[in-house]
């Protein structure tokens, strides 16, 4: 066999192997492997509809969330029809993961142990949030008169105007990002791209000291659920996707 067939044959083969690898992350996508199954992980999306969503204080998703390409879209063109995507079921214990890509210069986050309430107008005045943002918004001159404190606690994976992430492992807009959010009788971890990112104890006083220092010190019941839903934010800005939304809950104080 000469050189030019074994080139033919070699490049032949890398071509069915990424066929092969692209068709199995595609059938990947909003899909739980036997393992995770097994490991009691449940879908939040199906890749079809909202089912199993609502905005926040209403009964239906408002018109600025839809499904497109197997994937959650949210965008910012619908004034006055915009509202954050609540999960149905609320949390206590768990272990949440998800994708999201976003145009260049959105903005966004996930709030979780949200108590939905008339009470509150808004996710935020309850919901801790991991921040969603391009990284590369944080520092044009629009935020010249930012200092570097708060763009830090402002960065993606950042738990929002609390602690700040000492690394941005985030992927630049439009790639997918994963997150994680895991939760469990106070203990709370994030992590962004298999990076573990931030650890903490919620209700101690270190985390009323977080919220005293912070923004959130206007609401006095910010931070201090221990059940609640789960919440994507309305875009500020832009336009993002998510998908490969799943959960897996754990007993008081029990994890795997």
């Amino acid at each position: 066999m000469n050189k030019q067939i074994i080139f033919r044959v070699t490049v032949a083969a890398m071509a069915v192997l990424l066929l092969t690898a692209n068709t199995l992350s595609a059938q990947q996508v909003n899909t739980l492997t036997p393992q995770e199954k097994a490991d009691g992980w449940q879908l939040l999306f199906n890749g079809k509809n909202l089912d199993g969503w609502h905005s926040y204080l209403k009964e239906k998703p408002t018109k600025n969330w839809t499904v497109q390409d197997g994937a959650i879209v949210v965008t910012d063109k619908h004034n006055g029809q915009q509202a954050d995507l609540v999960t149905n079921e609320a949390y206590e214990n768990f272990d949440f993961k998800f994708q999201w890509k976003m145009e260049p210069c959105s903005n966004s986050g996930v709030m979780f142990y949200v108590n939905e309430s008339p009470k509150y107008k808004e996710t935020y005045m309850t919901g801790p949030e991991m921040q969603i943002v391009d990284l590369a918004c944080l520092y044009t001159s629009d935020h010249s008169e930012i200092n570097d404190d708060i763009i830090h606690l402002h960065r993606a994976g950042s738990l929002y105007d609390l602690i700040a992430v000492d690394t941005e492992w985030v992927k630049a807009a439009p790639q997918w990002n994963d997150y994680e959010i895991r939760a469990n009788n106070g203990d709370l971890t994030l992590f962004i791209n298999g990076h573990q990112v931030i650890h903490t104890k919620m209700w101690g006083q270190n985390w009323w000291r977080l919220i005293s220092r912070s923004k959130f010190t206007q609401w006095p019941d910010f931070g201090t659920f221990r059940k609640g839903h789960i919440s994507f934010q309305g875009t500020e800005d832009g336009k993002i996707w998510y998908r490969n939304i799943k959960i897996r809950t754990f007993r008081f104080g029990a994890s795997s």
